[in-house]
Protein backbone atom coordinates (compact mmCIF):
# COMPACT_ATOMS: atom_id res chain seq x y z
CA UNK A 1 0.00 0.00 0.00
CA UNK A 2 1.43 3.40 -0.94
CA UNK A 3 1.95 6.14 1.64
CA UNK A 4 -0.91 8.19 0.15
CA UNK A 5 -3.25 5.19 0.24
CA UNK A 6 -2.30 4.54 3.87
CA UNK A 7 -2.98 8.16 4.81
CA UNK A 8 -6.35 8.03 3.06
CA UNK A 9 -7.26 4.90 5.03
CA UNK A 10 -6.25 6.54 8.31
CA UNK A 11 -8.20 9.72 7.54
CA UNK A 12 -11.32 7.80 6.51
CA UNK A 13 -11.11 5.70 9.67
CA UNK A 14 -10.79 8.69 11.94
CA UNK A 15 -13.65 10.55 10.26
CA UNK A 16 -16.08 7.64 10.50
CA UNK A 17 -15.00 6.79 14.06
CA UNK A 18 -14.89 10.20 15.72
CA UNK A 19 -16.83 12.66 13.60
CA UNK A 20 -19.71 12.80 11.15
CA UNK A 21 -18.38 12.41 7.64
CA UNK A 22 -19.74 15.12 5.37
CA UNK A 23 -18.88 16.10 1.85
CA UNK A 24 -18.61 19.79 1.10
CA UNK A 25 -17.24 21.77 -1.85
CA UNK A 26 -15.59 24.01 0.74
CA UNK A 27 -13.24 21.18 1.74
CA UNK A 28 -11.26 21.77 -1.46
CA UNK A 29 -8.67 24.52 -1.35
CA UNK A 30 -6.39 26.56 -3.57
CA UNK A 31 -2.62 26.25 -3.24
CA UNK A 32 -2.49 29.72 -1.67
CA UNK A 33 -4.96 28.67 1.03
CA UNK A 34 -2.97 25.53 1.83
CA UNK A 35 0.19 27.63 1.95
CA UNK A 36 -1.44 29.94 4.49
CA UNK A 37 -2.42 26.95 6.62
CA UNK A 38 1.14 25.63 6.45
CA UNK A 39 2.61 29.01 7.45
CA UNK A 40 0.16 29.24 10.36
CA UNK A 41 1.20 25.77 11.57
CA UNK A 42 4.89 26.70 11.39
CA UNK A 43 4.26 29.87 13.41
CA UNK A 44 2.15 27.98 15.94
CA UNK A 45 4.80 25.29 16.46
CA UNK A 46 7.56 27.86 16.73
CA UNK A 47 5.88 29.70 19.60
CA UNK A 48 4.21 26.78 21.38
CA UNK A 49 5.51 25.65 24.81
CA UNK A 50 6.49 22.03 25.33
CA UNK A 51 3.72 19.85 26.71
CA UNK A 52 3.10 16.44 28.15
CA UNK A 53 -0.08 15.47 26.33
CA UNK A 54 -2.76 13.12 27.58
CA UNK A 55 -2.90 10.47 24.83
CA UNK A 56 -5.94 8.58 26.14
CA UNK A 57 -8.75 7.50 23.84
CA UNK A 58 -11.09 10.15 25.28
CA UNK A 59 -8.56 12.89 24.51
CA UNK A 60 -8.17 11.62 20.96
CA UNK A 61 -11.94 11.65 20.57
CA UNK A 62 -12.13 15.18 21.96
CA UNK A 63 -9.38 16.60 19.74
CA UNK A 64 -10.64 15.01 16.54
CA UNK A 65 -14.27 15.76 17.36
CA UNK A 66 -13.64 19.45 18.05
CA UNK A 67 -11.54 19.86 14.93
CA UNK A 68 -14.18 18.27 12.70
CA UNK A 69 -17.06 20.14 14.31
CA UNK A 70 -15.20 23.43 13.86
CA UNK A 71 -14.77 22.48 10.21
CA UNK A 72 -18.48 21.70 10.04
CA UNK A 73 -19.45 25.13 11.40
CA UNK A 74 -17.08 26.81 8.96
CA UNK A 75 -18.62 24.91 6.05
CA UNK A 76 -22.10 25.84 7.26
CA UNK A 77 -21.16 29.52 7.22
CA UNK A 78 -19.47 29.20 3.83
CA UNK A 79 -22.59 27.54 2.39
CA UNK A 80 -24.59 30.72 3.11
CA UNK A 81 -22.98 32.62 0.24
CA UNK A 82 -19.24 32.28 0.69
CA UNK A 83 -16.54 33.37 3.13
CA UNK A 84 -15.81 36.78 1.63
CA UNK A 85 -17.30 39.65 3.63
CA UNK A 86 -19.53 40.90 0.81
CA UNK A 87 -20.90 37.39 0.17
CA UNK A 88 -21.72 36.39 3.76
CA UNK A 89 -25.38 35.45 4.30
CA UNK A 90 -26.27 36.41 0.71
CA UNK A 91 -27.22 32.94 -0.48
CA UNK A 92 -30.47 32.74 -2.44
CA UNK A 93 -32.90 30.16 -1.07
CA UNK A 94 -35.16 27.96 -3.16
CA UNK A 95 -38.68 26.91 -2.23
CA UNK A 96 -40.87 23.94 -3.08
CA UNK A 97 -44.61 24.43 -2.76
CA UNK A 98 -45.08 20.75 -1.81
CA UNK A 99 -42.10 19.25 0.05
CA UNK A 100 -43.76 15.84 0.15
CA UNK A 101 -43.12 15.68 -3.62
CA UNK A 102 -39.68 17.33 -3.85
CA UNK A 103 -37.29 19.63 -2.00
CA UNK A 104 -34.95 22.07 -3.73
CA UNK A 105 -31.74 24.01 -3.12
CA UNK A 106 -30.54 26.91 -5.25
CA UNK A 107 -27.04 26.15 -6.57
CA UNK A 108 -26.78 28.59 -9.46
CA UNK A 109 -25.44 32.10 -9.87
CA UNK A 110 -27.48 35.06 -11.06
CA UNK A 111 -26.03 38.07 -12.80
CA UNK A 112 -27.32 41.59 -12.13
CA UNK A 113 -31.00 41.80 -13.04
CA UNK A 114 -31.28 38.10 -13.92
CA UNK A 115 -34.14 36.08 -12.48
CA UNK A 116 -34.19 32.35 -11.82
CA UNK A 117 -36.98 30.43 -13.57
CA UNK A 118 -39.92 28.92 -11.69
CA UNK A 119 -40.45 25.23 -12.47
CA UNK A 120 -43.44 22.95 -12.17
CA UNK A 121 -42.49 19.36 -11.33
CA UNK A 122 -44.73 16.30 -11.29
CA UNK A 123 -43.38 12.90 -10.14
CA UNK A 124 -44.61 9.64 -11.64
CA UNK A 125 -42.15 7.27 -9.91
CA UNK A 126 -39.13 7.49 -7.59
CA UNK A 127 -35.80 5.86 -8.41
CA UNK A 128 -35.40 2.61 -6.47
CA UNK A 129 -32.44 0.43 -5.43
CA UNK A 130 -32.09 -3.27 -6.16
CA UNK A 131 -33.11 -5.50 -3.25
CA UNK A 132 -32.28 -9.21 -2.84
CA UNK A 133 -34.11 -11.12 -0.14
CA UNK A 134 -32.78 -14.48 1.08
CA UNK A 135 -34.68 -17.50 2.40
CA UNK A 136 -36.35 -17.52 5.80
CA UNK A 137 -34.23 -19.82 7.99
CA UNK A 138 -34.71 -20.92 11.62
CA UNK A 139 -32.14 -18.77 13.42
CA UNK A 140 -31.39 -21.12 16.29
CA UNK A 141 -30.94 -24.26 14.17
CA UNK A 142 -27.49 -25.45 13.01
CA UNK A 143 -26.54 -24.20 9.57
CA UNK A 144 -27.19 -26.75 6.82
CA UNK A 145 -23.70 -26.43 5.29
CA UNK A 146 -20.55 -28.40 6.11
CA UNK A 147 -17.87 -26.55 8.11
CA UNK A 148 -15.50 -25.07 5.53
CA UNK A 149 -14.33 -21.81 3.96
CA UNK A 150 -16.90 -20.57 1.46
CA UNK A 151 -16.72 -17.83 -1.15
CA UNK A 152 -18.85 -16.06 -3.72
CA UNK A 153 -18.42 -13.16 -6.14
CA UNK A 154 -20.26 -9.85 -6.26
CA UNK A 155 -20.35 -7.89 -9.51
CA UNK A 156 -21.14 -4.21 -8.92
CA UNK A 157 -20.16 -0.96 -10.66
CA UNK A 158 -18.31 -2.94 -13.36
CA UNK A 159 -16.04 -4.49 -10.71
CA UNK A 160 -15.87 -7.99 -9.22
CA UNK A 161 -15.33 -8.65 -5.51
CA UNK A 162 -14.75 -12.02 -3.87
CA UNK A 163 -16.12 -12.59 -0.38
CA UNK A 164 -14.73 -15.40 1.77
CA UNK A 165 -16.10 -16.53 5.10
CA UNK A 166 -15.87 -19.56 7.38
CA UNK A 167 -18.58 -21.81 8.68
CA UNK A 168 -17.54 -23.51 11.90
CA UNK A 169 -18.85 -26.54 13.72
CA UNK A 170 -21.87 -25.50 15.80
CA UNK A 171 -22.67 -22.32 13.84
CA UNK A 172 -26.37 -21.53 13.60
CA UNK A 173 -28.20 -20.01 10.64
CA UNK A 174 -28.35 -16.67 12.48
CA UNK A 175 -24.59 -16.77 13.15
CA UNK A 176 -23.87 -17.12 9.42
CA UNK A 177 -26.44 -14.50 8.36
CA UNK A 178 -25.04 -11.93 10.80
CA UNK A 179 -21.44 -12.78 9.84
CA UNK A 180 -22.19 -12.23 6.17
CA UNK A 181 -24.07 -8.98 6.85
CA UNK A 182 -21.02 -7.59 8.70
CA UNK A 183 -18.68 -8.80 5.95
CA UNK A 184 -20.70 -7.09 3.21
CA UNK A 185 -21.22 -3.84 5.11
CA UNK A 186 -17.57 -3.53 6.15
CA UNK A 187 -16.46 -4.00 2.55
CA UNK A 188 -18.06 -0.65 1.68
CA UNK A 189 -18.65 -1.48 -2.00
CA UNK A 190 -22.10 0.09 -2.32
CA UNK A 191 -24.21 -2.62 -0.70
CA UNK A 192 -26.13 -2.62 2.55
CA UNK A 193 -26.90 -5.96 4.24
CA UNK A 194 -29.14 -6.64 7.22
CA UNK A 195 -30.74 -9.61 8.96
CA UNK A 196 -34.53 -9.26 9.03
CA UNK A 197 -36.74 -11.23 11.40
CA UNK A 198 -40.06 -12.75 10.41
CA UNK A 199 -43.17 -10.92 11.62
CA UNK A 200 -44.89 -14.22 12.47
CA UNK A 201 -41.96 -16.31 13.76
CA UNK A 202 -39.39 -14.62 16.00
CA UNK A 203 -36.86 -17.43 15.39
CA UNK A 204 -37.04 -17.13 11.60
CA UNK A 205 -34.92 -14.58 9.72
CA UNK A 206 -33.54 -13.80 6.26
CA UNK A 207 -30.56 -11.89 4.88
CA UNK A 208 -31.52 -8.74 2.95
CA UNK A 209 -29.02 -7.12 0.56
CA UNK A 210 -29.77 -3.77 -1.10
CA UNK A 211 -27.75 -1.47 -3.34
CA UNK A 212 -26.94 2.00 -2.04
CA UNK A 213 -27.40 3.42 -5.53
CA UNK A 214 -30.73 3.65 -7.30
CA UNK A 215 -31.66 3.34 -10.97
CA UNK A 216 -29.87 1.62 -13.82
CA UNK A 217 -27.13 2.55 -16.24
CA UNK A 218 -27.92 2.33 -19.94
CA UNK A 219 -27.80 -1.30 -21.04
CA UNK A 220 -27.79 -2.68 -17.48
CA UNK A 221 -30.51 -4.81 -15.96
CA UNK A 222 -29.12 -5.06 -12.41
CA UNK A 223 -27.21 -2.97 -9.87
CA UNK A 224 -25.35 -6.01 -8.55
CA UNK A 225 -25.10 -9.74 -9.21
CA UNK A 226 -24.11 -12.58 -6.86
CA UNK A 227 -22.42 -15.64 -8.34
CA UNK A 228 -20.43 -18.75 -7.41
CA UNK A 229 -19.39 -19.61 -11.00
CA UNK A 230 -15.72 -18.84 -10.26
CA UNK A 231 -15.65 -19.52 -6.53
CA UNK A 232 -12.11 -20.17 -5.23
CA UNK A 233 -13.44 -21.86 -2.08
CA UNK A 234 -16.40 -24.08 -1.26
CA UNK A 235 -19.67 -23.14 -2.94
CA UNK A 236 -23.32 -23.59 -2.05
CA UNK A 237 -23.79 -20.69 0.40
CA UNK A 238 -25.72 -18.53 -2.08
CA UNK A 239 -28.22 -21.29 -2.83
CA UNK A 240 -28.63 -22.21 0.81
CA UNK A 241 -29.18 -18.61 1.96
CA UNK A 242 -31.16 -17.69 -1.18
CA UNK A 243 -29.53 -14.27 -1.45
CA UNK A 244 -29.43 -14.32 -5.26
CA UNK A 245 -33.22 -13.87 -5.38
CA UNK A 246 -34.11 -10.34 -6.49
CA UNK A 247 -37.33 -9.08 -4.91
CA UNK A 248 -37.05 -5.51 -6.24
CA UNK A 249 -35.25 -4.49 -9.38
CA UNK A 250 -33.52 -1.11 -9.58
CA UNK A 251 -35.50 1.46 -11.52
CA UNK A 252 -35.13 5.08 -12.63
CA UNK A 253 -37.11 8.06 -11.45
CA UNK A 254 -39.74 9.32 -13.90
CA UNK A 255 -41.09 12.87 -13.69
CA UNK A 256 -41.97 15.94 -15.76
CA UNK A 257 -40.46 19.43 -15.62
CA UNK A 258 -42.78 22.08 -17.07
CA UNK A 259 -44.57 19.27 -18.91
CA UNK A 260 -41.41 17.69 -20.39
CA UNK A 261 -40.83 14.02 -19.48
CA UNK A 262 -37.49 13.26 -17.78
CA UNK A 263 -35.90 10.09 -16.38
CA UNK A 264 -32.90 9.92 -14.01
CA UNK A 265 -31.11 7.10 -12.18
CA UNK A 266 -31.13 9.06 -8.92
CA UNK A 267 -33.73 10.90 -6.88
CA UNK A 268 -31.22 13.73 -6.48
CA UNK A 269 -30.26 15.78 -9.55
CA UNK A 270 -29.65 19.31 -10.85
CA UNK A 271 -31.97 21.18 -13.19
CA UNK A 272 -30.50 23.80 -15.49
CA UNK A 273 -27.49 24.41 -13.22
CA UNK A 274 -29.90 26.37 -11.03
CA UNK A 275 -31.68 23.98 -8.68
CA UNK A 276 -30.55 20.84 -6.90
CA UNK A 277 -33.72 18.80 -6.50
CA UNK A 278 -34.41 15.76 -4.31
CA UNK A 279 -37.55 13.79 -5.06
CA UNK A 280 -39.48 12.76 -1.94
CA UNK A 281 -42.67 11.13 -3.24
CA UNK A 282 -45.20 10.96 -6.05
CA UNK A 283 -48.01 12.79 -4.28
CA UNK A 284 -51.65 12.30 -5.21
CA UNK A 285 -52.43 11.61 -8.85
CA UNK A 286 -52.28 14.76 -10.92
CA UNK A 287 -50.51 16.84 -8.26
CA UNK A 288 -47.30 18.79 -8.80
CA UNK A 289 -44.98 21.14 -6.95
CA UNK A 290 -43.66 24.54 -7.95
CA UNK A 291 -39.94 25.25 -7.47
CA UNK A 292 -38.50 28.75 -7.47
CA UNK A 293 -36.60 31.34 -5.45
CA UNK A 294 -37.76 32.88 -2.19
CA UNK A 295 -37.68 36.65 -1.80
CA UNK A 296 -34.48 38.27 -0.50
CA UNK A 297 -36.04 38.73 2.95
CA UNK A 298 -37.15 35.09 3.11
CA UNK A 299 -33.71 33.95 1.93
CA UNK A 300 -31.98 36.06 4.58
CA UNK A 301 -34.25 34.64 7.29
CA UNK A 302 -33.44 31.10 6.13
CA UNK A 303 -29.71 31.93 6.14
CA UNK A 304 -29.92 33.28 9.69
CA UNK A 305 -31.80 30.14 10.76
CA UNK A 306 -29.02 27.99 9.27
CA UNK A 307 -26.34 30.10 10.97
CA UNK A 308 -28.10 29.77 14.35
CA UNK A 309 -28.46 25.99 13.96
CA UNK A 310 -24.81 25.60 12.99
CA UNK A 311 -23.63 27.70 15.95
CA UNK A 312 -25.88 25.82 18.40
CA UNK A 313 -24.68 22.44 17.10
CA UNK A 314 -21.05 23.47 17.60
CA UNK A 315 -21.77 24.80 21.11
CA UNK A 316 -23.69 21.63 22.02
CA UNK A 317 -20.78 19.38 21.00
CA UNK A 318 -18.28 21.54 22.91
CA UNK A 319 -20.51 21.47 26.00
CA UNK A 320 -20.65 17.66 25.95
CA UNK A 321 -16.92 17.55 26.75
CA UNK A 322 -16.91 20.01 29.67
CA UNK A 323 -16.87 17.24 32.32
CA UNK A 324 -14.16 15.04 30.79
CA UNK A 325 -12.09 17.91 29.34
CA UNK A 326 -12.09 21.13 31.39
CA UNK A 327 -10.46 22.94 28.49
CA UNK A 328 -13.77 22.70 26.70
CA UNK A 329 -15.23 25.04 29.35
CA UNK A 330 -12.79 27.66 28.14
CA UNK A 331 -13.91 27.19 24.54
CA UNK A 332 -17.58 27.47 25.54
CA UNK A 333 -16.72 30.62 27.50
CA UNK A 334 -14.90 32.12 24.52
CA UNK A 335 -17.90 31.45 22.28
CA UNK A 336 -20.24 33.06 24.85
CA UNK A 337 -17.98 36.14 25.09
CA UNK A 338 -18.03 36.41 21.32
CA UNK A 339 -21.83 36.39 21.15
CA UNK A 340 -22.14 38.91 24.00
CA UNK A 341 -19.81 41.28 22.14
CA UNK A 342 -22.25 41.35 19.21
CA UNK A 343 -25.41 41.05 21.35
CA UNK A 344 -26.88 44.40 20.30
CA UNK A 345 -26.68 43.67 16.56
CA UNK A 346 -27.86 40.09 17.01
CA UNK A 347 -30.86 41.18 19.09
CA UNK A 348 -31.69 43.87 16.55
CA UNK A 349 -31.93 41.17 13.88
CA UNK A 350 -34.24 39.05 16.01
CA UNK A 351 -31.53 36.70 17.35
CA UNK A 352 -31.69 36.29 21.12
CA UNK A 353 -29.03 34.77 23.38
CA UNK A 354 -30.36 32.10 25.75
CA UNK A 355 -29.06 31.48 29.27
CA UNK A 356 -27.08 28.43 28.10
CA UNK A 357 -25.33 30.54 25.43
CA UNK A 358 -27.30 29.13 22.51
CA UNK A 359 -28.94 31.41 19.94
CA UNK A 360 -32.56 31.59 18.84
CA UNK A 361 -34.07 33.45 15.88
CA UNK A 362 -37.46 35.07 16.41
CA UNK A 363 -39.09 35.37 12.93
CA UNK A 364 -41.50 38.11 14.06
CA UNK A 365 -38.68 40.22 15.53
CA UNK A 366 -36.64 39.71 12.35
CA UNK A 367 -39.49 40.82 10.09
CA UNK A 368 -40.15 43.78 12.38
CA UNK A 369 -36.50 44.82 12.02
CA UNK A 370 -36.85 44.69 8.24
CA UNK A 371 -40.11 46.66 8.29
CA UNK A 372 -38.60 49.39 10.47
CA UNK A 373 -35.63 49.79 8.12
CA UNK A 374 -33.01 48.62 10.65
CA UNK A 375 -32.10 45.45 8.75
CA UNK A 376 -29.05 46.90 6.98
CA UNK A 377 -27.39 48.20 10.17
CA UNK A 378 -28.17 45.07 12.16
CA UNK A 379 -27.12 42.78 9.32
CA UNK A 380 -23.71 44.47 9.28
CA UNK A 381 -23.28 43.52 12.93
CA UNK A 382 -24.41 39.94 12.22
CA UNK A 383 -21.85 39.74 9.40
CA UNK A 384 -19.13 40.94 11.79
CA UNK A 385 -20.24 38.22 14.24
CA UNK A 386 -20.08 35.64 11.43
CA UNK A 387 -16.57 36.78 10.47
CA UNK A 388 -15.49 36.34 14.09
CA UNK A 389 -16.99 32.84 14.07
CA UNK A 390 -14.94 32.01 10.97
CA UNK A 391 -11.74 33.15 12.70
CA UNK A 392 -12.59 31.06 15.77
CA UNK A 393 -13.30 27.94 13.69
CA UNK A 394 -9.95 28.42 11.92
CA UNK A 395 -8.22 28.62 15.30
CA UNK A 396 -9.91 25.47 16.64
CA UNK A 397 -9.33 23.55 13.40
CA UNK A 398 -5.67 24.53 13.31
CA UNK A 399 -4.94 23.58 16.91
CA UNK A 400 -7.62 21.54 18.71
CA UNK A 401 -4.91 20.52 21.21
CA UNK A 402 -5.19 24.01 22.67
CA UNK A 403 -8.24 22.81 24.59
CA UNK A 404 -7.12 19.23 25.31
CA UNK A 405 -5.70 17.99 28.62
CA UNK A 406 -1.96 18.70 28.82
CA UNK A 407 0.77 19.74 31.22
CA UNK A 408 3.24 22.49 30.33
CA UNK A 409 6.83 21.30 30.72
CA UNK A 410 8.78 24.33 29.53
CA UNK A 411 8.31 27.63 27.75
CA UNK A 412 10.50 28.43 24.76
CA UNK A 413 12.92 31.34 24.73
CA UNK A 414 10.99 34.26 23.14
CA UNK A 415 12.41 35.49 19.87
CA UNK A 416 15.02 32.74 19.56
CA UNK A 417 12.91 29.77 18.54
CA UNK A 418 13.03 27.37 15.64
CA UNK A 419 10.02 25.88 13.92
CA UNK A 420 9.27 22.32 15.01
CA UNK A 421 6.51 19.88 14.11
CA UNK A 422 5.75 19.19 17.78
CA UNK A 423 2.05 20.05 18.03
CA UNK A 424 1.01 18.78 14.60
CA UNK A 425 2.99 15.57 14.93
CA UNK A 426 1.33 14.90 18.30
CA UNK A 427 -2.11 15.38 16.77
CA UNK A 428 -1.26 13.22 13.72
CA UNK A 429 0.15 10.56 16.03
CA UNK A 430 -3.21 10.36 17.74
CA UNK A 431 -4.82 9.53 14.42
CA UNK A 432 -2.34 6.74 13.71
CA UNK A 433 -2.60 5.39 17.27
CA UNK A 434 -6.34 5.07 16.77
CA UNK A 435 -5.92 3.35 13.43
CA UNK A 436 -3.10 0.90 14.13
Amino acid sequence: MSNMSALNSVHNFYLTTYAPKTNSPFDTHKKSELRNVYNSIVKLNKESPLYILDSSATTREFAVGMKENARGLKNTIASLGGMEEEDLLNKKTAFSSDKSIATATFVGELSEGEEAPTLELSVEALAKPQVNMGRFLPGSEPVGLFPDTYSFDVHINDLNYEFQFKIREGDTNLDVQERLARLINNANIGLNASVQSSETDSDSAYLRIASDATGLKDGSSTQFLLSEDHSSKASGAIGYLGIDYMTQGASNARFTVNGEAVSTASNNFTIGKMYEVTLQGTGAEGTSTKIGLKTDVESLQENLNTLVRGYNDFLRVASEYTVSHPGSNRLVGEMSSLTRHYAEGLTGSGISINLDGSLELNPEAFRSSVAEGDASRNLSAVKDFTQSLLRKTDQVSLNPMEYARKTIVAYKNPGKNFASPYITSAYSGMLFNSYC
